[in-house]
């Protein structure tokens, strides 16, 4: 039996989905609200490991693909002081392969690949139970019905308020994200420091973390804990404002921290949010969830994995020709809950420790996961 089956958000979760039901030959709408894959910046570097991210491309067929595009050099971390004294300096062996970086825009066009995205399809509402099936309200007023729509569609996601009254809570912490372009020419000192791979200092309910992405251009992400409004009195467009801020935040870091934020070309603001820690819901026939839009978590290296995974399992569940499509989907949810749920309770104590009042405990953490 053919279904009509639509995923509605274009990012890792969607398009694994997506390409994991083509590969099967199976045809899957995917309703994208961007008019154009390019439409915004695509964001930073993602590590994809070995169980999750790399076994979803296996499973989609991608693999080797994505290990011709990967850094594994990127694995590299470095950690600092807040005077600048270096604690930890890893560098991964020649064979490391465990989790490797890769741009986030580079994922995305290895997924898309023959894939035929609705660009442009901004989804207002998914309504459950109708005679034809789930119906799903577009921005332009079209509607459409499929027997299941899958939504990927991120932290807000218009598609969750079908399945689960939740939405997101700030955690207390909030990033406030800056860019390096052509590091290696342009700033060789701070590239030296940040290596091949990434750099973090930890102080007081404060960090500031430098990724590597590819083609000379570097994330800095300031972390720090305060309320939701601490930018009050703060314009957010005013670039310079918002450095001398942050400036004024991490006053006494030593030099080559601070030129992390001098040096930055612009700054976006992102408060940090989550789903509650074992978020679950009544199974609905026709609608699930997958990655953020199911268990949004802290942005510690498994969000987007364990999205990717769940989105290669659900294809592979629904392309192996169940008898009963609703019992493979309640299927799959139970399995994604409990994993996603292990998931959001390692990263939920490990952002506690990375930004804390006690840097040490950010230390600790990454010896425990080196040493593990």
């Amino acid at each position: 039996m053919s279904y009509r089956i639509a995923v509605v958000g274009g990012g890792p979760a969607g398009l694994t989905f997506a390409r994991v039901l083509h590969r099967h030959g199976h045809p899957v709408a995917v309703l994208e609200r961007d008019p154009a894959p390019d439409a915004r910046p695509p964001g930073g570097t993602l590590d994809l490991q070995e169980g999750m991210g790399q076994l979803a491309l296996e499973k989609a067929g991608l693999l080797e693909e994505f290990r011709a595009l990967s850094r594994p050099e990127g694995q590299a971390l470095r950690i600092l002081a807040t005077d600048g004294t270096v604690l930890r300096d890893w560098r991964p062996g020649p064979d490391e392969r465990a989790n490797p970086e890769i741009d986030r825009g580079q994922l995305r066009d290895l997924l898309l690949g023959p894939l035929d995205v609705e660009w442009g399809r901004a989804v207002t509402q998914v309504v459950p139970g109708t005679r034809d099936g789930v119906l799903v309200r577009f921005a332009d007023g079209r509607q459409e019905t499929f027997d299941l729509v899958v939504g990927a569609d991120g932290a807000w996601s218009r598609t969750r308020p079908a399945v689960s009254p939740v939405t997101p809570h700030y955690t207390g912490v909030t990033a406030v994200e800056t860019s390096l372009d052509d590091v290696d020419t342009r700033h060789p000192d701070l590239a030296r420091l940040i290596g091949d791979g990434s750099l973090a200092v930890y102080g007081v309910n404060r960090a500031l973390v430098a990724q590597r992405n590819s083609g000379g251009h570097v994330k800095v992400y300031a972390q720090f804990r305060a309320p939701l409004d601490w930018h009050t009195d703060l314009d957010l467009a005013d670039a310079e404002a918002v450095r001398s801020s942050l400036l004024a935040l991490f006053d006494g870091w030593a030099a080559p921290a601070l030129d992390l934020i001098r040096r930055g070309t612009a700054f976006v603001h992102r408060p940090l949010h989550v789903l509650p820690v074992s978020h679950t819901w009544p199974h609905v026939p026709g609608v699930t969830l997958l990655g953020d839009a199911a268990h949004l978590m802290p942005p510690l290296g498994a969000g987007a994995n364990l999205a990717m995974l769940e989105g290669a399992e659900l294809a592979e569940s629904i392309a192996a020709g169940p008898e009963d499509l609703d019992e493979a989907v309640r299927a799959f949810e139970e399995r994604m809950w409990a994993r996603a749920g292990r998931w959001a309770k390692i990263t939920t104590a490990g952002l506690e420790r990375l930004v804390s009042p006690d840097p040490s405990e950010a230390l600790a953490l990454f010896d425990r996961i080196r040493s593990s």
